[in-house]
């Protein structure tokens, strides 16, 4: 049985919500999940869902009970006042909790408590209220895991998508794709691909300006950056193709051409994987949100739904759960591939 800590999120969003229907409505017969969060919200999230599960508060692992309908949380931060929650809004405290409850499960992961972290979505202005300088939680995993080369790696099915750039602005992406940068990502993208268990990865790498630059003609970071990287991740034996015009590489990646795309900046990667993995009734209510998100390259498995935190929908009962339970399925295969279980 593997434990993952689950990390409640903002709690004005739908974390606990769907961290309660995902464990009522779901069974996960290889898992043993462990929430860190407050003890309210969890319970407010159980309210919400209509579930009938019931908390059980260990202090540490070996406290866990496994039983039918109970979970097994750790708090992280009792002074959280549930009364003064809002759901939908921007709150510090709720930060504040989001914040603590990552803390606790990364230190938890690096300790070998736990064998993974699925993370419930943030916001990132109640991050930056409560103090928090990381921009999101990849780089804050980072951080507190000393680990200089990473990457977000995005997943949907069999489409894999890992990113050069992430959360920054176009202009600045444009300087950050280098020949290292670049290459690093290459890398931790065909790692990647062998912990998921794909023993010959092919790595595809779009381009970074329309048709790929053209030969020069659209812009030179294919030419002075991300050709040479290719060429650079070829000679070390990783089966890599590129650069290819964006608008192209993910259906050949459909396609099965490519086991994993390296995208070069955030919504390059991320509009293919939400298109395939999200769908949206007539009357703008989401009916489905799939997929995850994948930090490689940290000493611990760290994997996480692939949508926010939904504010719109927030205590309403109508978040849709599905993306966690990929998170935990997925969790579930890294840390069976990382130990060598059959």
């Amino acid at each position: 049985m593997y434990k993952i800590g689950i990390t409640i999120g903002d709690p004005a969003g739908i974390g606990s919500e769907i961290i309660a229907k995902a464990l009522t409505k779901h069974s996960f017969n290889d898992i043993i999940p462990i929430v860190i969060g407050n003890r309210d919200v969890i319970n407010d999230g159980i309210r919400i869902a209509n579930s009938n599960l019931e908390l059980n508060e260990i202090n540490n692992i070996d406290d866990i009970v496994l039983k039918p309908n109970v979970i097994n949380f750790i708090e992280v931060y009792k002074a959280f006042d549930i009364k003064q929650l809002k759901y939908g809004q921007v709150q510090k405290e709720s930060g504040v909790l989001a914040g603590k409850s990552i803390e606790k499960a990364i230190q938890l992961a690096l300790d070998n408590q736990i064998d993974a972290v699925v993370t419930a979505p943030i916001n990132k202005e109640s991050f930056k209220l409560a103090g928090y300088p990381y921009p999101g939680h990849t780089e804050m995993f980072a951080a507190l895991t000393n680990t200089k080369d990473y990457s977000m790696i995005l997943a949907h099915g069999n489409l894999r998508v890992a990113h050069v750039t992430t959360h920054v602005s176009m202009r600045k992406a444009a300087d950050l794709i280098t020949k290292e940068s670049v290459l690093k990502t290459i890398k931790v993208a065909y790692n990647a691909c062998k912990e998921l268990g794909i023993k010959e990865p092919k790595v595809g790498i779009a381009g970074f300006n329309a048709h790929a630059g053209e030969h020069g003609l659209f812009g030179d970071e294919e030419i002075n950056s991300i050709t040479p990287a290719v060429e650079a991740a070829k000679s070390l034996g990783i089966n890599a193709d590129g650069p290819i015009s964006g608008d192209t590489i993910f259906i050949k990646a459909l396609g099965n051409m490519y086991d994993c795309v390296v995208a070069m900046y955030h919504d390059q990667g991320h509009i293919p994987i939400k298109l395939l993995g999200f769908s949206m009734s007539q009357n703008g209510h989401w009916e489905s949100v799939k997929g995850v998100n994948i930090t490689f390259g940290l000493p611990i498995i760290r994997v996480s739904v692939d949508h926010g935190t939904a504010f719109g929908k927030a205590g309403k009962g109508t978040a849709n759960e599905n993306s966690l339970v990929n998170a935990l399925e997925i969790a579930a295969v890294l840390i069976k591939n990382k130990k060598g279980d059959k």
